[in-house]
């Protein structure tokens, strides 16, 4: 079984269940790991169990040995696909460019290409001696950024 296999024979349940696939990757070692994400809310022990008996009931594991891990995208991977995006919209993202550069914003908006993001950074004001809270909103090409993750603040 190859990658597309798997994406044509778990994307009906994926969709049913309210989800999208974020991933799917197969090692030399037949490992398979599918990544889904919720549409609304978040992926749950149900919905990764659904994908599980999907997949086992489309490919006899007794007939072609694989491993097989379904799980959330989570909060700790970077996004892959643009639903995650979209699904993060109006949300704290934590941005890592291309450069080394790291922003914590919010996810304005976001097409193919680029995300626009809305951030406040502490900048010398011409006449005044504090640095102030400047409040920006920059529109920035995918092609500059390396990894957007969802921002995690604890308190």
């Amino acid at each position: 079984m190859n990658k597309e296999q798997i994406i044509q024979a778990v994307t009906p349940a994926v969709e049913q269940r309210g989800c999208f696939l974020v991933d799917v990757s197969v090692s030399a070692d037949n490992d398979i790991e599918i990544v889904i994400e919720k549409e609304e809310g978040i992926v749950d022990w149900e919905d990764c169990a659904a994908i599980d008996q999907v997949m086992h009931a489309a490919f006899n594991q007794d007939e072609e040995d694989y491993a097989l891990t379904v799980s959330s995208a989570g909060l700790d991977r970077p996004f892959k696909v643009f639903k995650q995006f979209l699904k993060a919209k109006g949300s704290q993202v934590d941005v890592k460019f291309k450069g080394g550069k790291r922003l914590v914003a919010t996810l304005e908006d976001a097409t193919e290409e680029s995300v626009t993001l809305r951030y406040t950074a502490l900048e010398a004001v011409e006449g005044k001696k504090k640095k102030e809270k400047v409040e920006h909103t920059d529109t920035c090409p995918l092609s500059e950024i390396n990894s957007v993750t969802p921002y995690i603040e604890f308190k």
